[in-house]
């Protein structure tokens, strides 16, 4: 019984490498992904010197929209594959912050990144409102607003997790109680 008890956990366990086809599917989507930025920024320079100030920071927020996505994605595949794969060996300093992001920290920084781009989403919604109705920019505006919302929960949850995982270790410093 032992042995099969352990063989079900050697599977349990060596399943986590699963996860590296997910990993390297989003690494070849980030390249697909570089390569649609590539051609937008050559869009913009190309035409920047015809365009309206609007439209120029249309452009360019399009562009910072992109790298925190870019962001996003790199830093769901190198914690992810830290926390629930292998830890990475040490690249001579290369990597030494990634031990940092743990699974609620990723969460706060995803929650955090979506809002971001939400923001500047809606900003160029807001530069361009002409082009929507009111009931389309009372939508996006409550969802942007749902976003925040989400991630100000999360991040309060994260917080009074902290705290309880700091009140139990403290607790089990000062040893049994009277």
């Amino acid at each position: 019984m032992k042995r099969l008890e352990h063989a079900i956990e050697s599977i349990i366990l060596a399943s986590r490498w699963l996860l590296v086809a997910f990993y390297l599917g989003l690494a070849v989507a980030l390249a697909i992904y570089a390569l649609s930025f590539g051609k937008k920024l050559f869009e913009f320079v190309t035409k920047v010197m015809v365009m309206e100030d609007t439209d120029t920071i249309l452009k360019i927020l399009g562009l910072i929209d992109a790298a925190l996505v870019a962001s996003l994605v790199v830093m769901v595949i190198i914690s992810g594959y830290e926390n629930f794969v292998s830890r990475f060996d040490n690249h001579d300093g290369e990597v030494h912050w990634l031990g940092t992001i743990d699974v609620g920290s990723l969460k706060i920084k995803v929650a955090s990144t979506i809002v971001a781009i939400s923001s500047i989403h809606l900003l160029q919604v807001f530069l361009n409102h002409a082009s929507y109705t009111s009931e389309q920019l009372m939508w996006l505006t409550l969802m942007h607003l749902a976003f925040v919302v989400s991630a100000l929960i999360l991040a309060y949850i994260d917080r009074l997790t902290g705290l309880t995982k700091l009140g139990k270790k403290e607790a089990a410093e000062e040893g049994p109680g009277l």
